[in-house]
């Protein structure tokens, strides 16, 4: 009599598989048999190596190793190895973007990816606790509508908010409902951001993803497509610097050798960096002269300098004289 499970054999043979070997975790014929029992499933060596072939054939590689007298089988090559895993783990954990809840709920799926044995050893690496996290539980979701809203060609309708003194939240404009027709999602700086079609306006606008309530996919098609073609999205992202509109202008900057790397990891390989002497070079980049560009100048210490436009360095000079006065003794 087959076990009540019997249909189901190859599925839980390649979980037997996937979950519960790796190359430093082997089975021998024996052991498969045995952990096929305790799912009710009958089984023999000639049927498993004909599954073996099969799962093959489907792209779950499994691999036959001699060990002196006895014959091994695992599972070979995943569709992520441990190290991509992690760096995806990673990169959720660290996201401000993902709550905490959310974020453990994508780490247990993640670790599903690999083997029970390299999801523990995964498991005590990642930390998510105590992080800087979103507290818009519905952010994750308004992504969700925001895609299939540019897949269907829709506009979407939501209402925008910022954290008050209080630290409550404030719609923004009275609660006014934006109607945005959505062309990108960036992420830039930790944060997702909607890039859409205003035709209030007649201009793109963005949005921080995390900030939008009450998110809703209409029926009305999008517009603006023409507009959002005029855009280099990659340019976009680079010039409007940490996604602060304003106006756009060409800037001079002379910087210290030592932090080429910082600068061409800000604005991309296509910049031209230009000697000036054994300790300089100079470079022009387009941006938005915004006190978060400015403070990013300020961050380095002195190792760039604004050459140009002077209204540049007058804002600049502006900024340095107000925080200045911030930070005045007190008689």
């Amino acid at each position: 009599m087959k076990g009540r499970n019997q249909k189901l054999k190859m599925l839980y043979l390649a979980k037997i598989m996937q979950e519960q070997t790796d190359e430093n975790h082997p089975l021998t014929m024996p052991e498969i048999i045995t952990k096929l029992e305790y799912y009710d499933i009958e089984a023999t060596r000639k049927t498993i190596y004909d599954d073996f072939e099969l799962l093959s054939d489907y792209g779950i590689e499994i691999i036959k190793e001699q060990k002196g007298s006895k014959t091994y089988y695992f599972c070979g090559s995943r569709e992520f190895e441990a190290a991509e895993v992690k760096m995806i783990v990673d990169a959720i954990a660290s996201s401000k973007f993902i709550t905490a809840k959310k974020s453990k709920e994508l780490i247990g799926k993640m670790e599903h990816m690999l083997s029970d044995y390299d999801a523990r050893v995964l498991d005590r690496t990642v930390y998510v606790s105590g992080r800087v996290k979103n507290m818009n539980t519905s952010a994750f979701y308004t992504v969700d509508v925001i895609q299939s809203a540019i897949a269907n060609d829709r506009r979407i309708t939501f209402q925008y908010f910022s954290w008050n003194a209080k630290g409550e939240k404030e719609l923004r404009h009275g609660g006014k409902i934006y109607d945005i027709s959505p062309w990108a999602l960036v992420w830039d700086n930790e944060n997702y951001y909607l890039v859409g079609y205003d035709a209030e306006v007649s201009d793109i606008k963005h949005f921080r993803v995390d900030k939008m309530l009450k998110t809703v996919e209409t029926d009305r098609p999008r517009e603006g497509r023409k507009r959002f073609q005029q855009e280099d999205k990659e340019f976009y992202t680079r010039k409007h610097f940490r996604m602060f509109r304003g106006k756009e202008e060409r800037v001079t900057l002379l910087c210290k050798n030592e932090i080429a790397n910082v600068v061409v990891d800000h604005f991309g390989t296509d910049i031209l960096l230009q000697k000036v002497d054994d300790e300089h070079f100079r470079t022009k980049v387009t941006v938005v002269i915004s006190d978060q560009f400015l403070g990013w100048v300020v961050a380095l210490g002195g190792d760039v300098v604004i050459e140009s436009p002077e209204s540049a360095r007058d804002r600049m000079r502006l900024l340095l004289e107000k925080n200045g006065t911030n930070y005045e003794k007190n008689e």
